[in-house]
């Protein structure tokens, strides 16, 4: 073996020479000349060359590199954990109403007065406007004077009948006018009724559109837009809109329809937390409807969810963040997300077995979230590679630091 290690260096000590000899040669090296000599001596150097690679891979063969091996990888480790893990799905969308109304005119009429102000709590039944209701009134008035008078003319007939004084034909004339009478005083009760525009829900006044002296017109949309020279009138009188409790909207991608749809008992719900720019904390809620179809342009369902809005501080339009939690994974495999390996071939985790080499492990990412995954192909307590593994191959041997467990408590 001694005699093999001092060939070994005699062979290098020799071929360094020779490198310094050619190096000074190639300094004092004419270029024209040089072409000249390869030209004329191209199958010595041809010879020579194929000479050169021959020692070279005897060299290779007769004197393989038996050097130490390299050290075993740092890494950093830890154990795969068995556990339940909430399914959250993270969504943007928007506040809405739960009810909103636009108040809008049943009749032609000019507004006599305005009950209500601006941004005004109200309940359903409060009165919002009267119109001039002296016309309608006087219709009232009329049609249950001629109720009255009808209904007496009926009560008389059935005295008369009863004398056979008239005829029963008489008699049916006279109840069909009295019944006839008492319709056409409802009907102007109705027409009464729409010059007292009434609240349908509870909830809150926006901005009102009308003033004392406008005209409405029924069927007609009416709002207010100012200029410097007119006021014109086009959209609802007022809207009302119900902000306790309210609703938020979002959507599910399709793919993660199975997720909130799937596996699931009658008694589930839905649950959302909702983050709300400004506030101090998110806003629980529940979901209430997932939409039955799936819009094509975008690829998602809608999903709405019914807030607590006591303090008011949600308003419909409002952008929000939405944390949605689908469902429970149970005694899932959980690892750090990190600590996987992808390549073409799919997804892998550096297994340690107990004389601490590392096999790559084909593995299945079933869920992802905050850092964590949810992972099928390995057991619970298998030992993984988290930090370190950029530089390990499969049956390496590798050294630990400090496991991610121990890190976290220290």
């Amino acid at each position: 073996m001694q005699a093999i290690e001092k060939m070994k260096t005699k062979l290098m000590t020799w071929l360094c020479q020779l490198a310094k000899r050619m190096i000074a040669l190639i300094k004092k090296i004419d270029l024209a000349k040089t072409y000249a000599f390869c030209m004329k001596h191209k199958k010595r150097i041809i010879l020579g060359l194929i000479v050169l690679y021959g020692l070279n891979y005897a060299y290779n063969y007769f004197f393989p590199d038996t050097g130490k091996k390299a050290p075993p990888q740092l890494v950093t480790t830890t154990l795969v954990e068995k556990k339940d893990i909430p399914v959250i799905l993270e969504a943007t969308g928007n506040i809405v109403a739960k009810n909103i109304v636009d108040i809008r005119p049943q009749t032609t009429n000019v507004v006599s007065k305005i009950h209500i102000k601006e941004g005004q709590t109200v309940k359903a039944g409060d009165l919002l406007f009267t119109l001039d209701d002296r016309a309608s009134k006087a219709n009232f008035d009329k049609a249950k004077a001629l109720a009255d008078d009808a209904a007496r003319q009926y009560k008389r007939s059935l005295e008369l009948i009863e004398r056979k004084f008239i005829s029963q034909a008489a008699a049916d004339t006279s109840k069909a006018n009295m019944e006839s009478a008492k319709a056409n005083a409802r009907a102007a009760e109705v027409a009464l009724s729409f010059d007292h525009i009434r609240s349908p829900i509870n909830g809150r006044a926006g901005v009102i559109n009308v003033f004392v002296g406008s005209l409405v017109q029924a069927g007609t949309n009416v709002s207010t837009t100012s200029s410097a020279t007119s006021t014109t009138t086009t959209g609802a009188m007022v809207t009302i809109t119900q902000l306790d409790p309210i609703n938020v909207q979002f959507t599910v991608s399709e793919k993660e329809i199975p997720l909130i749809l799937g596996q699931r008992t009658e008694g589930d719900e839905l649950t959302v937390s909702v983050e709300v720019n400004g506030a101090d904390k998110p806003v629980e809620g529940k979901v209430y409807v997932v939409d039955n179809q799936v819009d094509p342009a975008i690829g998602a369902v809608r999903v709405k969810a019914e807030l607590n809005n006591k303090e008011g501080f949600m308003i419909p339009g409002q952008f929000v963040r939405i944390k949605l939690k689908a469902k429970t994974l149970k005694d899932a495999l959980i690892i750090p997300t990190h600590a996987v390996v992808t390549n073409p071939k799919g997804d892998f985790l550096y297994v340690v077995d107990a004389s601490n080499k590392v096999a790559l492990k084909p593995i299945k990412v079933v869920y992802q979230y905050q850092g964590q995954s949810a992972v099928t192909g390995v057991n619970a307590d298998d030992k993984i590679v988290v930090e370190g593994k950029q530089n390990l191959r499969p049956n390496g041997q590798i050294r630990e630091t400090k496991s991610a467990e121990k890190a976290k408590k220290q």
